[in-house]
């Protein structure tokens, strides 16, 4: 395989994992809006999202697996994940006046910081930071990197301290 293709292997690759992010935190968005039960969930985003085309929009190719993991795991991991981001917030800030796509922003790289230790922390505040950046300003994108970099702070340092 030449460079270039290895390049652009590696781009696809990224770009597949970004939009599974995305689509992560919209799922998981709409669960908080409409208490959609994670299996209606999943179908939903398998048969009409991911790498899906409504209308003139085209939605990209996802990491399938990742994506469901990712809504899995924090559905999954829901109290230790709210737990983890709400013992980082700053003291004038209660978890449940959060805004919700906030709240989904943080509980998916939360859960990444957590439970995938395979990926790197600047992997994963990144993704989450253009995820951010997706729908909110410049304030919003410094809430989320400054709770994300502080959850996996612990999050991390309890991986390393007990592996």
């Amino acid at each position: 395989m030449s460079r270039t293709q290895s390049r652009a292997r590696a781009h696809k690759a990224t770009a597949r994992r970004a939009a599974a992010r995305l689509a992560a935190v919209q799922a998981l968005y709409q669960r908080d809006m409409e208490a959609t039960p994670e299996a209606k969930l999943l179908h939903e985003f398998h048969q009409h999202r991911l790498g899906a085309t409504i209308g003139d929009a085209k939605y990209n190719e996802a990491e399938v697996e990742f994506f469901d993991d990712v809504v899995k795991g924090v559905i999954a991991r829901e109290a230790e994940v709210d737990a983890a981001i709400t013992a980082q917030l700053p003291p004038e800030w209660a978890f449940d006046r959060l805004d919700r796509a906030i709240k989904a922003i943080l509980r998916a790289g939360t859960y990444e910081l957590i439970a995938r230790p395979d990926i790197e922390v600047g992997q994963v505040i990144g993704g989450y930071l253009d995820v951010a950046d997706a729908f909110y300003n410049m304030g919003e994108k410094a809430f989320v990197n400054g709770v994300l970099d502080a959850v996996a702070k612990v999050a991390r340092a309890d991986a390393t301290s007990s592996g």
